[in-house]
């Protein structure tokens, strides 16, 4: 039953299942990326949750444990499957109980959101819509047979987390992952038993919850993430979201935590748009919780997202909007955090927030930027728990271009070489990193440079290349870096000469290569004797810069040569700057 007296954050809080929190301080669910080559938990991890061990929360809550090996949300993802890791999964829970929290596992399957980089195949849906980030490819709908299959697997991580000594588990049912799919109408578009009303749509969640509860004993824990809504139009919307909640609530839940959005509307990283009043209140999702509290029931609710002042918080237990305080990213700043905020001696958190510096225009045209800052925000906070889970302290002053550079070594080079440990070695490591970094380059690196190219964001970091096909005779285009100078420019092909457009230049070197708003044709020649190295830091816009362009560049090449172009035009071919020009290569 959920308490009815008067709460404070210090006041502990039985669940349904029996199991008694000691305050109402929860360490919300931060995706590690902490787990060894084979999946389970390191000593990172266990170095990592001794620090929030000690930092006074009730409830911690660990980063998203994927059901399923082929499919992972980001590198790094902890799976679980069955008993393998059972050795390691229990000392990352007993460490994390020591300091007197209880510890559940969040459980979730990635669906369409899989990283498109350390799949074993395509992502999978429940309809076969892709989301809208650069790079993801559309998923493939999942069939009748295999929807259940997901299911059983939720159910057999649960019991593996309760043979562990984790106190219970999360769904993670919100964030665009697959529970969240199943239950928005933009992403699920089935007309069998597993789609149509919301009631089709929240089968695959109910069936998880159902599973679960029987496969655990009765004072296990057993809550659900579920968004407020995905903020998009035509997706999971507040009703639906309650139509859902008074559904879990008559399962046997002990928690319901509520957030919200998407990695498309990423509201839960702090980029929501939201009302004067919900500023002042600071948590996000507060005013839609409090809507909800009769459908919940004796369910308790905890709210994440936004909240950053002890008063805040003391205000929303007290006055029974919600039953929990979720603290996501300032958990990673500040470790000990709900220590100090239950014993007084903390009346604010720190929690910083990534923002580019780009245009206004660009920002107002192109929602895309919010999509990228929300992945540089997480990925500067995954920064902060690498530290911890490396001995060291976090860094509240960490610049967001290390972010960037760590960002694409963990989700690049590093993701393949951490999953694919154990593959073949046909073909010698340098084949293997340019095949996987040529998928890099096509998913990811490729759309984000069109997109900047697109919003007028064109630099020596991101132009355009046009070669003649050695096969075909076409006009090859590529985006590719270059730095100019009065006679030509310098160009690295990652990949020497296994790239195409190298090849193409050995075919024929008359080229053409976007300048500015200038196109300038030239005559390109590969120079595999240059230092690649030093050329690397030629590309910097200031000589200080110079070593971060040249680690840029080694994180994404296997076996780079120089190229140098000539120019030989007569006169620059002018682009107009309105890129309205008839000319196709102009306005792309």
């Amino acid at each position: 039953m959920r308490n009815t007296t008067e709460a404070t954050l210090a006041t502990p809080l039985t669940l349904p299942s029996g199991q008694v929190l000691p305050n109402r301080m929860m360490k919300a669910a931060l995706s590690e990326g902490l787990a060894d080559a084979a999946g389970g938990p390191d000593t990172r991890l266990t170095r990592l949750y001794a620090r929030w061990a000690d930092g006074g929360f009730g409830l911690i809550v660990t980063g998203n444990v994927m059901v399923d090996s082929r499919h992972l949300g980001e590198p790094g993802n902890i799976v679980v499957e069955d008993e393998r890791h059972l050795a390691g999964l229990t000392r990352w829970a007993k460490t994390t109980q020591d300091g007197g929290a209880k510890v559940w596992m969040q459980l979730n399957h990635p669906g369409r959101q899989a990283n498109p980089i350390t799949g074993a195949g395509p992502a999978v849906a429940p309809s076969a819509v892709g989301v809208s980030i650069p790079g993801v490819p559309t998923p493939r709908e999942l069939s009748r047979e295999e929807i259940p299959e997901i299911v059983r697997r939720f159910v057999t991580a649960a019991a593996v987390a309760e043979t562990a000594g984790f106190d219970g588990i999360q769904i993670h049912g919100a964030h665009g992952y697959l529970v969240s799919q199943f239950l928005s109408p933009l992403s699920n578009q089935r007309t069998d038993g597993w789609g149509g009303d919301v009631a089709g749509r929240a089968r695959f969640l109910l069936e998880i919850v159902r599973g679960v509860r029987e496969a655990v004993r009765p004072g296990f824990g057993v809550g659900v993430k579920l968004n407020s809504a995905d903020f998009q139009r035509g997706g999971f919307t507040e009703d639906d979201s309650r139509a859902v909640i008074s559904m879990v609530a008559r399962e046997s839940v002990d928690l319901i935590e509520v957030s919200g959005g998407s990695y498309e509307s990423p509201a839960m990283m702090g980029r929501p748009v939201v009302s004067a009043s919900t500023r002042t209140r600071e948590a996000y999702f507060l005013e839609y919780a409090e809507t909800v509290r009769e459908l919940a029931g004796d369910v308790p609710l905890a709210v994440t997202g936004g909240f950053r002042t002890r008063a805040a918080m003391g205000d929303a237990v007290v006055g029974g909007k919600c039953d929990v305080v979720g603290i996501g990213r300032p958990a990673a700043v500040e470790p000990e955090a709900a220590r100090g905020l239950t014993d007084k001696s903390v009346s604010v958190l720190v929690s910083p927030t990534v923002r580019l510096r780009v245009p206004n225009r660009v920002r107002r045209s192109a929602p895309t930027v919010k999509t990228l800052e929300g992945a540089l925000d997480l990925q500067w906070h995954t920064d902060q728990l690498h530290r911890m889970g490396a001995g060291l302290e976090p860094d509240a002053a960490r610049p967001v271009w290390r972010t960037a550079l760590t960002a694409v070594q963990r989700n690049g080079v590093d993701a393949f070489r951490s999953r694919r440990a154990n593959g073949s070695a046909v073909g010698g490591a340098s084949l293997r990193k340019f095949q996987i970094e040529r998928a890099i380059g096509r998913r990811v690196a490729n759309p984000a440079v069109e997109f900047a190219m697109r919003r007028g964001l064109v630099s020596t970091l991101a132009t355009r290349l046009e070669t003649t096909g050695r096969k075909s005779g076409l006009v090859r285009a590529v985006p590719v870096s270059a730095s100019f100078d009065d006679t030509g420019a310098w160009l690295i092909s990652q990949h020497g000469l296994r790239a195409g457009w190298t090849l193409n230049i050995q075919a024929d070197p008359t080229v053409r290569i976007r300048q500015g708003n200038r196109w300038r044709t030239g005559t390109a020649e590969v120079l595999p004797d240059d230092d690649v190295d030093a050329r690397t830091r030629s590309f910097a816009p200031h000589p200080a810069l110079g070593p971060v362009t040249s680690v840029m560049f080694r994180a994404l090449q296997s076996d780079p040569v120089s190229v140098r172009i000539t120019f030989d035009d007569a006169g620059p071919n002018i682009c107009p700057s309105n890129n309205e020009s008839s000319d196709e290569r102009c306005r792309a």
